[in-house]
């Protein structure tokens, strides 16, 4: 059976529609699922909530595309274009989880958008920070530490990218390649 790819998009709670960084998760919300990949985001409002409004507006959208891992217990707290929603309890912890999708979309961010970042690099995922204000913007083309993740991925890195288009654009190119790679070390995919 062939699973879709999870994609999860971070960033900023805090950013309301019509703003730069809503827009842009809004629009790689759309293309995530356009390419056939599956949004996951923390469940709440800001870049979150975008991330899933913009993966609905998707021609290709299906039931079950949108993903919410809550940090509170109580469902209800999740936006409304959250389809799964997965009310942990765990507080910030639960970016942990977020982290832990087939690949990583950061849109600008503060510390809970930073802890993600960590977490996914830790967990040998595809990482890719878009250029606005923020954390992705502050990490673009680098490395978070000196460890080799990848022996056959020679340029692995955080990738920056500039428009939503071209952060979509890297995930759809290199998610082959990550998730490969990690199978042959004996990683199960997420």
């Amino acid at each position: 059976m062939n699973r879709r790819s999870i994609v999860s998009v971070v960033g900023d709670a805090g950013v309301t529609p019509g703003s730069p960084h809503y827009e842009a998760a809004r629009e790689i919300g759309r293309l995530l699922v356009d390419a056939g990949l599956r949004v996951m985001t923390g469940g709440l409002g800001g870049v979150m909530e975008a991330a899933s409004r913009g993966a609905h507006e998707s021609p290709a959208y299906r039931e079950g595309d949108t993903i919410g891992v809550l940090p509170q217990k109580d469902p209800q707290d999740a936006n409304q274009w959250v389809d799964i929603v997965i009310p942990t309890g765990l507080d910030y912890a639960r970016n942990a989880l977020v982290a832990t999708g087939d690949a990583v979309v950061a849109v600008g961010g503060g510390a809970g958008t930073l802890s993600e970042i960590a977490v996914a690099w830790m967990h040998r995922r595809l990482v890719v920070a878009l250029d606005l204000a923020g954390w992705s913007a502050n990490l673009g083309d680098k490395r978070l530490d000196a460890r080799i993740r990848f022996a056959d991925i020679p340029d692995d890195r955080i990738f920056a990218a500039p428009t939503p288009k071209a952060a979509v654009a890297i995930v759809v190119e290199r998610l082959p390649a990550y998730r490969a790679s990690r199978e042959r070390s004996g990683e199960r995919p997420a």
